[in-house]
């Protein structure tokens, strides 16, 4: 099976800023998979769809390993990474967490994890088609009275200074809004796409859930930041340049080039001004 998936997205290829974001995020994510664990029964089925490098599910082993222990499942349809989501979590989770790995993709309709009691999904609804639908198939996989949680939406992560001494300042501003063309461009196209015009809570009630909730992380990274933000942000612009530079005029495309690039004298890796700072959104609901 490809590294791309139904969206056209290399996963595999993007492995390393995978990892990078995990270890980033992991302080303000420790907490909110304390808070699911603990709306859950004990020694829970956790399943981990989308799971990426395994940045959440690392959590969710560590937390169950203090808890008692329990079961994560890792799902997703990208090999090279459910690998280095294995390998990651087996390191993490203890001897009372057992580990299970599933090739598997978020549209395919014969997907089956029985009897989750969690069932996580970050960053992942908004690739399929028809995200009510995706919503109705993870909320299937629940046990009575398991919980459903998704990352989606939340504020855009911001790691750079307005003013950069290449090029126009603004040129955070620029790429997000480039890449907001480039994702309503990827919705769609996306086969079978259907639009969703309401929010995620109320999206989660249409799925049958109910008690549903919403609430933030808080991810903040301030200057001068570490060697690993900067090489995140080195990655992060790169990356929204190359998928959403048909949106940039020349100049800013000519100023990520020069700031991408570790033989200038302005690269961002050489710069101590850089941070990351946004939120992370989590909506959540239980199955009657």
């Amino acid at each position: 099976m490809s590294g791309h998936s139904h969206d056209d997205i290399d996963w595999a290829d993007r492995l390393a800023q995978l990892r990078m974001a995990d270890a980033l995020d992991a302080e303000a994510l420790a907490p909110v998979a304390r808070r699911l664990l603990g709306s859950v029964a004990d020694r829970p089925a956790v399943v981990d769809v989308g799971c990426g490098a395994g940045g959440m599910s690392v959590l969710f082993a560590r937390e169950l390993g203090r808890a008692g222990g329990g079961t994560v499942v890792l799902v997703d349809a990208t090999p090279k990474l459910l690998a280095e989501a294995e390998r990651a979590v087996v390191e993490a989770a203890g001897d009372s967490v057992e580990v299970v790995s599933l090739l598997g993709d978020l549209t395919d309709p014969t997907l089956a994890v029985p009897g989750a009691d969690l069932v996580w999904a970050s960053g992942v609804v908004h690739h399929v088609g028809d995200q009510q639908a995706t919503l109705r198939t993870l909320a299937g996989l629940l046990r009575p009275g398991g919980v459903l949680a998704i990352s989606e939406g939340g504020l855009e992560m911001r790691c750079l200074p307005w003013e950069l001494g290449v090029g126009r300042p603004g040129l955070e501003q620029r790429l997000l809004a480039a890449r907001a063309s480039w994702f309503a461009r990827m919705r769609a196209g996306i086969p079978g796409s259907v639009a969703m015009p309401y929010g995620w809570p109320r999206a989660l009630r249409e799925a049958g859930l109910e008690d549903v909730e919403s609430f933030g992380a808080l991810i903040d990274h301030p200057m001068p930041g570490s060697d690993l933000l900067r090489e995140y942000v080195v990655h992060r612009v790169g990356w929204f340049a190359d998928s959403a530079g048909e949106w940039l005029d020349a100049d800013d495309r000519a100023a990520v080039a020069v700031l991408t690039d570790p033989q200038s004298p302005d690269f961002l890796g050489h710069r101590d001004d850089l941070y990351l700072l946004g939120a992370k959104v989590i909506h959540s609901g239980r199955s009657r």
